[in-house]
């Protein structure tokens, strides 16, 4: 496969590092010299500086020959028209980031395609909609859920009282139908949990488990649960928009934006949202808006520093829940470490979403785990695939990945070894990046 990806932004640089370690034919082109001579020396990626919307760029870097042309610039114009023009040359499939809901709209699919555009994403969408995510379960680090919320992906830290603590796996403690560990994060190391394996305090542990077993796991990890009543947003940005539109009607929300005129456009945006002007980095502001009776603190500006700060105070003040929108990669780490409940990066989530376009198997969705080396992916299992041939202890999957949960008949199941994958499952995975291209020929 040839891929051209048009921005060396973090989402696109993200994206080429994931396509490189699998030597899949990447082309990064970027109009700004200094961002690709960061990235010349370290991987074996083919930079071309010029523009993604000049005809004589694209035909450079051959447009005409690729199977997948990404446009993921910081501009939506400069993206619709790049892969306009990459379609016009020859490019078999075409994508642009955007920043418009109309576009994703499905009556107005036919005309973009007509247009040369095939795919869109919407990275502050996604994001909106994972915070709205994390915010139905106060004790999860992250939530996730898969075929309409049939099977979901469960991350917390484990406390020092929990009863799944310092149990091998291959004791078969862990061997029951209501959810299975499929990784651990401890400290900065990834764990695909096998057979000496055990889970020690302050772990992140990921489980798969279905929603009518969410209170057990609850249990088994030592955590308290708690309803999300009210959240405080800092800033109004597009983020914050679409994770209020996500959140039920029964959850009061207030956003503080210091910023006048977009005070007034969100409150024409919204009839039941509490809009505040004000300057939310301002401690004595935090108390005066009452701060110690809310349950959750959403902090999404572009901002990192100060949502990162922003969640430490109010952290301070007792927000149960703190979220920050982390745009700098290299700051995930550090705001976890720091206590902040959930992280979210946008340019992670949109890459996965855009890296599970470039698979070849009936890939219905990827996700990126933010701070750790592993994603998380939903197959299609089809008929006389590998996937089906045996039980799962029989298969010979490849090293470091763990099938969690199958979905058949719009019913969830917890697997194990001796559970038989049919045509037609969704099967979720769970794997480092570098295995899923193993793990998809499985698949086919």
């Amino acid at each position: 496969m040839r891929i051209i990806i048009a921005g060396a932004g973090e989402v696109g640089t993200h994206l080429a590092k994931l396509l490189v370690h699998e030597n899949v034919e990447t082309t990064l082109i970027d109009e700004n010299q200094e961002r690709l001579a960061t990235l010349s020396d370290k991987y074996d990626l083919m930079l071309h500086q010029g523009s993604p919307t000049s005809v004589k760029d694209l035909k450079e870097v051959q447009a005409d020959k690729a199977d997948l042309f990404i446009a993921v610039t910081p501009y939506e114009s400069v993206n619709m028209t790049s892969c306009m023009l990459a379609n016009s040359l020859g490019a078999k499939s075409t994508l642009a980031r955007i920043d418009n809901y109309e576009y994703l709209q499905e009556k107005n699919k036919t005309f973009f395609e007509q247009l040369g555009v095939n795919h869109f994403i919407y990275p502050e969408m996604l994001a909106g909609r994972e915070i709205a995510e994390s915010l139905k379960t106060s004790w999860l680090r992250q939530y996730l859920s898969f075929c309409n919320g049939v099977m979901v992906l469960a991350a917390c830290e484990v406390p020092d009282h929990a009863v799944i603590l310092n149990k091998p796996f291959k004791t078969g403690y862990f061997d029951h139908d209501k959810y299975r560990v499929v990784a651990i994060r401890r400290k900065a190391d990834t764990i695909i949990p096998s057979g000496p394996d055990e889970i020690k305090a302050n772990d992140l542990v990921y489980f798969i488990t279905t929603p009518q077993n969410l209170d057990f796991v609850r249990e088994q990890a030592g955590k308290e649960s708690y309803q999300i009543k009210s959240v405080m947003f800092m800033g109004g940005s597009r983020i914050v928009r679409e994770a209020i539109y996500c959140l039920p009607p029964g959850i009061d929300k207030t956003i503080l934006e210091r910023d006048r005129e977009k005070c007034n456009y969100l409150a024409d945006k919204f009839d039941h949202v509490l809009i505040i002007n004000s300057d939310v980095r301002n401690v004595e502001i935090l108390k005066e808006e009452g701060i110690h009776d809310t349950d959750a603190f959403v902090a999404a500006t572009s901002n990192t520093e100060a949502n990162i700060l922003a969640c430490l105070a109010a952290k301070h003040f007792g927000v149960k829940k703190a979220i920050a929108e982390v745009e700098n990669i290299e700051y995930i780490k550090l705001a976890e470490s720091l206590g902040i409940d959930t992280v979210i990066n946008k340019k992670i989530i949109a890459a996965s979403y855009i890296y599970q376009i470039t698979l070849d198997a009936d890939v219905l969705d990827v996700r990126n785990l933010v701070g750790l080396d592993a994603e998380v992916i939903e197959f299609k299992a089809k008929e006389k695939s590998k996937i089906t041939s045996s039980k799962i202890k029989d298969l010979r999957l490849p090293h470091n990945v763990n099938i969690g949960g199958i979905v058949r008949d719009s019913t969830g199941y917890v697997v194990n070894g001796n559970t038989q994958i049919m045509p037609g499952d969704h099967v979720i995975v769970f794997c480092p990046a570098s295995q899923i291209r193993k793990i998809e020929t499985f698949f086919h």
